[in-house]
């Protein structure tokens, strides 16, 4: 078999690993497509207010959970096969597995009134249906997503079983098969979980909406407005490819649909202008693992985020804003440090133009594209004071006519036409003009998360109603401003409605049994207490420290990401890891918000995509590239550095996550550091500034980077923010702290071994403090000369949940108070002028080279 056979060889497999390569015909062509529509739509109607306006068709969150599962666990049966051989017919034994898989996911919606009045008490027959759904949802993610998740779920179902044959540390006392098949089946705490919640109620939306503007032309859209605005610059094409990743990931939650999407463009123009095929697959894969981090549609962990920190989804964008805007700034500046490094010129376009000309093009283009958006917030605005309670359907209706009408403006001024001029003659305005239309999905998403503050279902449902008229009318408009045949055009917009939708509805098999499977391991952590086990455990390994602890969570995620996809690792690791890291920093007097946690283990987790030897990113890339996928995986993996240290920044400097920061002034310095400090690593892991580095320069680099993401540490180390004092004016200083401040105690702790520890230990100032703030906090203490000595903790008080024992011996020996510092933003002069330091230099030696080429 030839390289090119090989690598078709590996799309296709690909292919079958994202949503099942079985493309039967027939009868069995008919039932795929079915199911797949049917899912859509139901997940359409659900989301829809028409069942609550008509009355009709109403489910309740745990039916819907029901009857999602049950298209995605017989679809998976349909769609995978049980070996991984490429085969598109479907034995009867898949038919029958599909079909009882099918009614053991439906028994829940089925039988709701009758399970809910038998609560925890299920019948043989619960019984028998609770553990037959088990065995096949985990074959059916073994055919889905392979066997490292499988594993995972039956090592969970074990250590539920097994629990007090186990030794001390991970012992307990055990569960029934009813507790269990109860506990996982059939109620909310397992399978049918807040996982596959997200899934049903967000997750599908948000990829049939990925889908359908794809299937549109959206992808190829991104793509020609992102070759025009870089292609032609030095190392263009793969500039293009992460400006490309970059505009696509705002709308696909996919990372190998990205690196299909766009990669079949880009790494053929890549390899072209002279990058290897394995660094075009690596820039390629880099560019579109981060593609789900990106605001405003980002990877199905971003939905679940919204579940278990109970905050808006809005707030999940605002937090991960800046670290994705600055992972790919950092990317786009390694790609130009690689064309520079090998020599590589910007190509010479056929129709040069000047500056003027360039500026003045710049300016009308983006002056009008600018004009049409104030114009259409201006008219949407108005309309909305206008017709007050019809302002929706006024509001629709104008939208229909920007349409309408940018798709004339496209005919008549031969814009569609000059769509198809190749890459390198095509200009910005005729890129971005042509195909305008598309942003209008994507602004009227943004304009109801973020203006009309709607949720994320009831926002993606409008947009997709808006792309599906798009999707139907495109062509047949266009036809009827040209003159040609508007049936045909609706008829090709029909069918290509009917792919994106089945393409969306496909896509989801993976996700929907990902997340049920997960759910096993989520209802284990409530049915047996493994989360207080695991919070020991980590806390023996990392020996206290929380680097170490932080450290040993991302470890865990690349590694259960070499075969877990990342909504499953999202979930996995962050009921397990995140409340322990969260209440261990705080044990050791580090105040971690949880949401810096989640967004830890959830960028670990997305850069797990590109770990070989399992990341089917780069055997995507590879497929294209003809490159070899686990040299494209180590070194996209090796590309993505910059965007592992960002979650380390920003958990200890929040301000990155847009957290605590009061002004516009301080959010631009902000912007400015975070930066200036990307830039800057990537010079010191490329080894390239201005000319190459010398040995010295790159720790010196990579001191000021750390310096510029973390000017408090400096801050910290020479002028403490807090002052220890003695115990005994605890009390006074408690009561001075605002509502909700924080309480940071130094105690004395006695461990299992008798032993004495010093920890600092953070509160919360209690609400109420009948009988002082110490016992609220849950501290019965005495006086015992310069300390209190704790004679009890109270029952899930604040202490307790802090780690404190009741019958061991623990005093409290003093508290910190907040001290004056000078502002952090004093740290950054000397980071700076190390900075000009090593420019300086650098620049000296490329002067003297130059100088040395021309023979001065």
């Amino acid at each position: 078999m030839n390289q090119g056979q090989n690598n078709s060889l590996q799309l296709e497999m690909i292919e079958a690993a994202e949503f099942g390569g079985r493309r039967p015909e027939g009868f069995a062509r008919k039932v795929l497509l079915g199911t797949a529509l049917a899912w859509a739509v139901f997940q359409l109607w659900v989301a829809s207010p028409l069942p609550f306006s008509l009355a009709v068709g109403v489910f309740n969150d745990t039916e819907i959970r029901s009857i999602h599962l049950t298209f995605a666990i017989f679809l998976a049966y349909l769609s995978f096969p049980r070996r991984k051989v490429i085969t598109h017919t479907i034995p009867i034994t898949d038919w029958v597995l599909a079909s009882v898989a099918a009614i053991c996911a439906i028994y829940l919606f089925l039988f709701y009134e009758a399970l809910s009045d038998r609560s925890g008490a299920p019948t043989s027959l619960d019984i028998a249906v609770a553990m037959l759904g088990l065995l096949l949802l985990l074959e059916a993610t073994r055919r889905a997503l392979g066997w490292p998740l499988m594993v995972i779920g039956i090592c969970f179902l074990g250590y539920t079983f097994s629990g007090p044959w186990l030794p001390d540390l991970l012992a307990h006392k055990g569960a029934s098969l009813a507790r269990v098949a109860s506990h996982q089946w059939l109620s909310t705490e397992g399978v049918f979980g807040v996982a596959v919640g997200v899934s049903a109620g967000f997750v599908f939306l948000f990829v049939l909406f990925g889908s359908l503007l794809e299937q549109a032309g959206g992808g190829h859209y991104f793509i020609r407005v992102a070759y025009a605005l870089v292609g032609h610059r030095r190392g263009g094409p793969a500039k293009a490819a992460v400006l490309a990743s970059g505009l696509t990931g705002m709308v696909s939650g996919s990372s190998i649909a990205n690196v299909v999407t766009t990669g079949t463009f880009t790494i053929p123009l890549m390899k072209r202008v002279g990058f290897s095929a394995e660094k075009s697959g690596a820039i390629e894969v880099a560019a579109s693992t981060n593609g789900q981090i990106m605001p405003p549609v980002m990877g199905a962990a971003a939905f679940l985020m919204v579940e278990y920190l109970n905050i808006s989804y809005l707030e999940v964008i605002k937090h991960a804003f800046l670290p994705a805007v600055l992972s790919y700034i950092g990317l786009m500046y390694l790609v130009h440090l690689e064309a520079v490094k090998a020599g590589m010129q910007a190509e010479k376009r056929s129709r040069a133009l000047t500056l003027k000309q360039r500026l003045l093009g710049w300016g009308l283009t983006l002056s009008g594209v600018s004009c049409f958006l104030f114009l259409a917030y201006w008219l949407l605005a108005m309309v909305s004071k206008l017709f007050g309670d019809y302002s929706f359907y006024a509001n629709a209706g104008l939208v229909l006519l920007f349409y309408s009408l940018l798709i004339y403006c496209e005919v008549r001024c031969g814009l569609r036409t000059r769509q198809q001029e190749s890459a390198e003659t095509m200009t910005v305005g005729t890129a971005l003009l042509g195909g305008l239309h598309f942003l209008l999905p994507i602004l009227v998403l943004v304009w109801c998360l973020m203006l009309l503050r709607l949720s994320p279902a009831t926002a993606v449902f409008y947009s997709i109603c808006l792309m599906i008229v798009i999707q139907l009318t495109q062509e047949g408009l266009r036809a009827l401003f040209q003159g040609g045949s508007v049936i045909m055009g609706i008829r090709h917009g029909f069918t290509a409605l009917v792919v994106g939708m089945e393409n969306g509805a496909r896509n989801m098999i993976g996700i929907g049994v990902a997340t049920a499977t997960a759910g096993i391991v989520v209802g284990t952590v409530s049915l047996t207490g493994i989360g207080q086990v695991m919070g020991e455990l980590v806390e023996t390994l990392s020996l206290g420290s929380v680097v170490l602890m932080l450290l040993l969570t991302a470890l865990i995620c690349m590694i259960l990401g070499m075969g877990l996809p990342t909504t499953a690792n999202y979930i996995v690791v962050s009921t397990l890891m995140a409340p322990v890291i969260v209440q261990l920093s705080a044990a050791h007097g580090l105040d971690i918000p949880l949401v810096a946690v989640h967004m830890f283990v959830f960028y670990f987790g997305i850069l797990a995509d590109d770990t070989p030897p399992v990341g089917l990113a780069a055997y995507a890339a590879a497929g294209i590239s003809n490159g070899d996928p686990i040299r494209t995986g180590l070194q996209s993996f090796y590309y993505d550095i910059r965007t592992a240290i960002l979650p380390f920044m920003f958990i200890f400097n929040t301000n990155l996550l847009m957290i605590g920061i009061d002004s516009l002034i301080e959010f631009l310095v902000v912007v400015l550091q975070g930066v200036v400090a990307m830039l800057l690593f990537v010079s010191a892991t490329q080894g390239w500034l201005l000319v190459r580095n010398r040995l010295w320069e790159t720790p010196l680099l990579l001191l000021v980077v750390f310096s510029l993401f973390r000017p408090d540490f400096w801050q910290g180390y020479f002028f403490p923010a807090m002052e220890w004092r003695p115990v005994q004016g605890v009390e006074s200083h408690i009561d001075s702290l605002p509502m909700g401040g924080k309480v940071r105690l130094q105690v004395e702790v006695e461990d299992e071994e008798s032993l004495m520890r010093t920890r600092e230990i953070i509160f919360t100032k209690p609400e109420s403090h009948t009988g002082g703030y110490l016992k609220s906090m849950g501290f019965i203490t005495e006086p015992d000369g310069d300390t209190l000595r704790v004679i009890d903790i109270g029952f899930l008080s604040a202490a307790e949940q802090a780690g404190l024992i009741a019958g061991f011996n623990h005093r409290i020996t003093g508290y910190y108070s907040q001290s004056k510092q000078p502002h952090s933003s004093w740290f950054l002069i000397p980071p700076l002028l190390l900075m000009g330091g090593v420019l300086w230099l650098q620049y000296r030696r490329s002067n003297l080279r130059e100088q040395t080429n021309l023979g001065v």
